[in-house]
């Protein structure tokens, strides 16, 4: 293991110069918090700076680390000393790992306190912290907890007629207890509330403004359109969708062989956002719903609740975050429905959407944002700040003066070999990664997946030398040679 690694602290780790035998919660509570959270690690014997001091008497120091965590944890965590020379100095890195007897308190004369991992620091835990730290303990999540409510007096009718929409067939009653709807006494479970069209839970709610201007205080005017759902959360995430198209215009110009479409905003990728928020909210914390706040330059989908895990998505490359379910009995009702999947690819989907768009550039990139308390995706609106007139002006002029000096053939010869230079590339592969994801998916998916004509995907699907379709018509597939 090599010390430098460990730079700056992070939510995975943290230094002290050395260990303090006399004020144990100093560092215990970070051996707390590591095994409420993802784990981590304590190195003693260096400084904030990165500093390697070294430990007098290393041994003598590992037993009394061993000792005070058995001694002053409860329940114990799982734990692991390791020694490490660093040019001639010892040091000691105690590593905590994630724990699933939640909550772990540290104890000080009779108190029990727990704490949780926030970025680089180690605080202590509400109440709404224990108790999803408890449920974690009893391998239990909000979704499927029982609730009061009685299944006779609730309606399912928008999931039954998504579920016959998807699948093809009826929902039959059984599949109420198979998906974690109902328990063995009839009383829904938390998912179930979420899911009955009359919607008892009183947070599962959705809140939408169209806000006039680039903030909340638009002037005379503050707001431009508004809508308050709730109701099962089929209806949130068809509402939302159906506030957000009205609030989206779509802007398109003519090309020499085609037409060109310019949303500002990607349907891809606000669909994606609003079932996340949705999903993987966290319902624990009341009075606080789900909100779509459109402004002039930007839409902003904020859902409360932080990363699950603890950390900071803004620390995090959001490609690379593994999949966690913080309700996943009812993310797994929403995979069978159709509206998401089990992946754990909508951070991906979310930005790819938006990097094959005409106005796209590193500025518009969709934006991620994460404290403690709330999650928020920030979708920037592509036709903002951007002159269509002088454009669109430009290309006809262009096209009309390359019209006239050259044939129709030749002058699509040159269209299609630019704009191939530019995005052919992005385009196979936006192309593969839907295939791998449904290998049965129709070339007129793909169009409107991507926000292009199936000419076009035919086109690139043909050169394509690693993709071909094995069988015919339905039965057929994509095979992809890797």
């Amino acid at each position: 293991m090599n010390i430098n690694k460990f730079i700056g602290e992070t939510t995975e780790y943290e230094k002290k110069l050395f260990l303090e035998e006399r004020k144990p919660k100093s560092w215990c509570k970070s051996v707390s918090a590591f095994a409420n959270t993802i784990g981590g690690s304590l190195l003693f014997g260096v400084s904030d700076e990165g500093e390697v001091v070294g430990l007098k008497d290393p041994n003598k120091e590992a037993e009394k680390i061993s000792e005070i965590i058995k001694s002053r944890l409860t329940p114990i965590p799982e734990f692991n000393l390791k020694f490490l020379q660093e040019n001639e100095k010892t040091l000691i890195i105690l590593e905590i790992f994630k724990g699933y007897e939640t909550p772990y308190y540290y104890s000080s004369d009779g108190v029990l306190e727990a704490y949780i991992r926030i970025g680089n620091e180690s605080v202590k835990a509400t109440p709404t912290d224990l108790r999803r730290l408890v449920l974690r303990g009893k391998n239990s999540s909000y979704d499927s907890q029982d609730s009061t409510y009685l299944l006779n007096d609730y309606a399912f009718s928008k999931l039954r007629e998504r579920y016959k929409k998807w699948i093809g067939n009826s929902f039959d009653d059984k599949d109420l207890v198979s998906f974690g709807i109902i328990n063995a006494q009839g009383h829904l479970t938390n998912a179930g509330a979420m899911l009955a069209d009359e919607g008892p839970i009183l947070c599962s709610r959705l809140f939408c403004t169209r806000w006039n201007g680039l903030n909340k205080s638009g002037g005379i005017v503050d707001a431009l359109d508004d809508a308050e759902y709730s109701g099962s959360i089929i209806s949130l995430i068809e509402n939302g969708e159906a506030f957000i198209k009205r609030n989206n215009k779509m802007k398109w110009r003519k090309t020499p062989t085609s037409r060109e479409e310019m949303p500002d905003y990607v349907e891809r990728s606000y669909h994606e956002a609003l079932i996340n928020a949705l999903a993987h909210r966290d319902y624990l914390i009341k009075g606080s719903e789900v909100h779509i706040d459109i402004y002039d330059d930007r839409m902003e989908i904020y859902s409360p609740g932080g990363m699950p895990d603890g950390s900071i998505i803004q620390d995090r490359n959001p490609l690379t975050v593994p999949s966690t379910r913080r309700n996943p009995i009812l993310a797994d009702i929403l995979n069978r429905l159709g509206y998401m999947e089990r992946k754990g690819s909508g951070f991906g989907k979310i930005i790819s959407g938006y990097e094959f768009q005409v106005h796209y550039n590193y500025d518009k990139k969709p934006i991620f944002r994460s404290d403690r308390y709330q999650f928020t995706v920030i979708m920037p609106n592509l036709n903002y700040d951007v002159t269509q007139d002088v454009t669109q002006d430009v290309t006809q002029d262009v096209t009309q003066d390359v019209t006239q000096d050259v044939t129709q053939d030749v002058t699509q010869d040159v269209t299609q070999d630019v704009t191939q230079g530019v995005t052919q590339e992005k385009i196979d592969n936006l192309i593969r990664n839907l295939i791998r994801e449904n290998g049965k998916i129709s070339t007129d998916k793909m169009a409107k997946e991507l926000n292009v004509s199936s000419r076009t995907i035919k086109r690139c699907i043909k050169k394509m030398k690693d993709i071909q379709f094995v069988g015919h018509g339905i039965s057929g597939y994509w095979k992809i040679d890797e």
